[in-house]
């Protein structure tokens, strides 16, 4: 009979519940022969969470969880049971461990876990043993990310502060996961502080290079679809990837979106112009999605880049800058600041007078072009 692995709880103090797996039959253990039902993991879930992070963080756990359990199955059915060798406080690796959350990541947060998880591994040599972590190591650490070789841009070119800042902090991430799943003793999370960002230039169109950008034959029409969409619309490249014929609705003569931002998991009601809904084509089937065939990848980049600079535009456009652009152009026509967010679908004012300043900066210019 082959041996299947179950994700059990087991009530614990502290108003918490300890994960462990059970192995059944059971397996030998590799050191002294006998069998063994039971590998505790030193996860814990928190019986009655409290508010939406502590039910998160209960989420989370349950995943990593899983993916451990499934690890565990596809090692025995191998005859592989070195695992159980493994003191799970003293000997557990930060390294593999920081790997167990970035499986339980999705989109584009899991490509930052990815990044951050490579500078993590060229930092330690692809080993971390958890009982030597300390402060001084984060701190290392940071240093390291913040005077360290880009892997994703111009060779020999350094680190983005902004990006340095974002890798550093999966890293506390984890480190905060260590402490709460009873792997570290101490939140060396709270100990060390981050790396501070910088405000960086939000690059958009004018309505004029947009009309030029719009005239300009792309080499892949469907990219240049989706990328006058965004302009039209202000939605995120991950949001018109996944948009399906079901989310597109109309009412009166009306259109609009109904669908759920990837980014923050939130539903939105977004109108829309007839001139972007006329981008879309033909109506499909509900499930079919508007634009398939788009995916992002760094061919799909070069083609931006070209119809870009065919079009006469120095400026360096990304697919994100349609975004900006819409938001841009949105203010400069006298939309309010609030419906603008909204449009966008942020969850705070803040993020979206980026874009007020970035109209500040416009006038500012503007103003200045006069002299005498």
């Amino acid at each position: 009979m082959a041996t299947r692995v179950k994700l059990r709880q087991r009530v614990i103090s502290g108003e918490r519940h300890s994960l462990y797996l059970d192995f059944y039959p059971p397996i030998p253990h590799p050191e002294t022969g006998k069998p063994t039902r039971r590998e505790f993991l030193g996860l814990y879930l928190l019986d009655k969470p409290k508010n939406p992070l502590e039910k998160q963080e209960n989420k989370e756990t349950l995943q990593l969880a899983e993916t451990i359990r499934a690890k565990r199955q596809i090692e025995i059915q191998a005859g592989d049971f070195g695992f159980l060798n493994v003191k799970v406080k003293e000997d557990a690796d930060f390294v593999q461990f920081f790997k167990q959350i970035l499986e339980t990541k999705t989109g584009g947060n899991k490509r930052s876990w990815q990044v951050a998880l490579t500078y993590l591994e060229a930092f330690t040599g692809g080993k971390l043993p958890i009982s030597e972590l300390n402060a001084n190591f984060c701190n290392e650490f940071r240093e390291y990310l913040i005077t360290a070789k880009s892997r994703r841009g111009l060779q020999n070119s350094q680190i983005a502060q902004n990006s340095a800042r974002v890798y550093f902090s999966k890293f506390k991430t984890a480190l905060n996961q260590a402490f709460k799943k009873g792997l570290l003793e101490v939140d060396l999370s709270a100990r060390v502080d981050g790396i501070a960002g910088i405000e960086t230039q939000r690059e958009y169109l004018t309505i004029e290079e947009l009309r030029i950008l719009a005239a300009t034959p792309c080499s892949k029409p469907l990219l240049k679809n989706a990328a006058i969409f965004s302009a039209l619309t202000g939605l995120r490249f991950s949001d018109i990837e996944k948009l399906t014929w079901s989310e597109v609705q109309s009412s009166e003569g009306e259109y609009f979106l109904h669908y759920r931002q990837k980014k923050t998991k939130n539903v939105e009601v977004l109108p829309i112009p007839w001139a972007a809904y006329e981008l879309l084509g033909d109506r499909k089937e509900p499930t079919t999605r508007v634009f398939g065939g788009l995916a992002y990848s760094a061919s799909l980049n070069l083609v931006l880049k070209q119809w870009v600079l065919k079009a006469a535009i120095t400026k360096n456009i990304t697919f994100h800058c349609f975004r900006h652009t819409f938001a841009t152009l949105q203010l400069s026509n006298g939309t309010d600041i609030y419906t603008v967010s909204a449009l966008l679908g942020h969850k705070n004012l803040s993020t979206t007078q980026i874009y007020a300043k970035v109209m500040d900066n416009a006038k500012r210019k503007a103003a200045d072009a006069i002299k005498l």
